[in-house]
């Protein structure tokens, strides 16, 4: 295996758009390009993630379903942490604020759009 590029099911796509772009990423391709856009790929460095609209999979594979959010945290490897907090904390819902871990990593973590849970980790040296 050599990647993993998440493919994430959301309910409005636009908004889930305007809040990774708030975040610093960029969308790489949309599909259809113009128009009504189902599915997209939005890239920040070297995370990828591709967000779909549940309603694009409904009949192929109607066992894609869920209540916003739950069980799934997004682990993101990020640097100049601090700066990067203060940049997005009063527009985000902050969920753990900015702390030193028992192993060494100063994280936090924030919930999207969408209800998923993100947690930004920088080994400060």
């Amino acid at each position: 295996m050599d990647s993993i590029s998440p493919n994430i099911f959301v309910k409005d796509i636009h908004k889930t758009i305007d809040f990774y772009k708030e975040l610093g990423f960029n969308v790489v391709t949309t599909v259809p390009e113009q128009g009504d856009i189902f599915w997209a790929m939005m890239t920040c460095g070297n995370v990828t993630f591709m967000f779909q609209t549940f309603e694009s999979l409904s009949t192929e594979l109607p066992t894609i379903s869920r209540q916003n959010g739950g069980s799934l945290l997004l682990y993101i490897q990020t640097s100049d942490i601090r700066k990067f907090f203060d940049r997005i904390k009063d527009n985000v819902k902050v969920v753990k604020e900015l702390e030193k871990t028992f192993y060494g990593a100063t994280e936090f973590s924030i919930e999207d759009n969408n209800g998923y849970l993100l947690t930004f980790a920088e080994d400060e040296k």
